[in-house]
């Protein structure tokens, strides 16, 4: 008979860890020194009784064994560690993991770059994707043949189009305007599976309905990947590019699609396997695409070690994140020096390094000085930012998606 849902180990794997840690440790019977009616072993007692490591500076005084005892006792066993000690190295991976420490780069010499700052780059769409219209805290989008409704926090203006435009909408995502809430997908006129086919920038992907109202694919991004494109087929060789949080994989399709080989790392599984689908859906089999599920910044260190170059660098960090094992990103923390690793990993004639900041508190000129004090003694250009999209209606109006900062030769 299974246990009560309360103490299923399952549900709680963190709290058994620490019980089955207790039951190891603590005896379940009385011990010698304690008679039957008596109180437990006091605190003046338990610091002189002995451990099994010997570490008492005064341990307990015990009765001399006779002659015929001792020949016969058997000599003392070595204290074995517990052989199962999984849940608990877990849980110190988890506990190692967690204390994230802000670590700042160490100061670069020689000249900053030439920096460009504000710069808007703008994303009108293409045949595979509009913005139809903005406002009341809401966005109109069409991916394909799927018209989609999403929250979107920064829509502080009135509707443009029609009421009877927004009720044509396939699917409508319920829940917070946080990137990190989790919420539903609504399907008023027909139901949809989890998955439609998409296409940009002439490669095929899926589009996917997420818990988290992303829809498999950032649009705004089509100016990254369009410039990336365009820098790998007048390269005139095959640059190595290396995509740094690549969820789904749409930049690493372009890429390779323009003749890079690619070096793909995130830490979900889940989004690595969406990478593999859309890559058959794409017909890219045959292109070099590494897909790495890691953490990032143990990849780059690892990578910082064995002296690997690229060409391009794309790195689209989330705010905040965990690795397979558990490990912390925290970006404001770890920034700094991940894009120090990212300078040394550039090829001496590198083409460029490519940063994305979503749902950040702060200004873009925080991560153009950042980028521009990374970048010394490199030369180039640095220009930093604002990612918009622009409404297809006759309002025209844009929408700010995020943050950037990008390093060009």
């Amino acid at each position: 008979m299974q246990p009560p849902k309360r103490f299923a180990k399952w549900r709680h794997p963190a709290i058994w860890s620490i019980v089955d840690e207790l039951l190891r440790n603590k005896p379940l019977v009385k011990s010698k020194n304690q008679t039957r009616g008596g109180r437990p072993q006091g605190r003046s007692e338990a610091k002189t009784a002995a451990k099994p490591d010997g570490r008492n500076a005064r341990p307990a005084p015990r009765p001399k064994p006779r002659a015929e005892e001792s020949l016969r006792r058997p000599p003392p066993a070595a204290t074995a560690e517990p052989a199962d000690r999984t849940p608990r190295k877990r849980e110190e991976k988890w506990e190692k993991a967690s204390s994230s420490i802000q670590v700042f780069m160490p100061a670069r010499s020689g000249e900053r770059p030439r920096e460009a700052a504000p710069v808007i780059l703008e994303t009108a769409g293409e045949d595979g994707y509009r913005l139809l219209d903005t406002g009341a805290g809401l966005k109109l989008e069409q991916y394909g043949q799927i018209r989609v409704v999403r929250p979107e926090a920064q829509a502080l203006w009135p509707k443009a189009l029609p009421e009877a435009e927004w009720d044509r909408a396939d699917a409508i995502f319920s829940g917070d305007t946080d990137d990190d809430s989790a919420g539903r997908w609504r399907f008023p006129r027909k139901s949809l599976g989890e998955t439609w086919p998409l296409r940009l920038l002439d490669v095929d992907f899926f589009g996917r309905f997420t818990s988290y109202r992303h829809v498999g694919v950032f649009p705004e991004q089509l100016v990254h990947w369009s410039w990336a494109a365009e820098q790998i087929r007048k390269h005139g060789r095959r640059p190595k590019v290396l995509n740094l949080f690549g969820y789904t994989g749409i930049a690493s399709l372009v890429t390779s699609s323009a003749g890079a080989e690619v070096t793909h790392v995130d830490a979900s599984k889940k989004a690595i396997g969406w990478g593999r689908e859309n890559q058959a859906l794409a017909r890219l089999d045959d292109r070099p695409i590494r897909w790495i599920c890691d953490d990032a910044m143990k990849f780059i260190e690892r990578e910082q070690r064995r002296g690997s170059r690229y060409d391009i660098i794309l790195a689209d960090p989330p705010r905040f994140g965990r690795g397979p094992e558990g490990e912390v990103w925290q970006l404001f923390d770890h920034l700094p020096k991940m894009l120090d690793i990212c300078r040394d990993l550039l090829a001496d004639d590198a083409i460029g390094l490519v940063l994305t900041a979503y749902s950040i508190r702060a200004s873009f000129y925080s991560i153009h000085e950042l980028m521009m004090e990374t970048m010394r003694g490199r030369g180039g250009l640095v220009e930093s930012g604002e990612l918009i999209i622009r409404e297809s209606s006759e309002a025209r109006r844009a929408l700010s998606t995020s943050l950037f900062s990008r390093w060009t030769q």
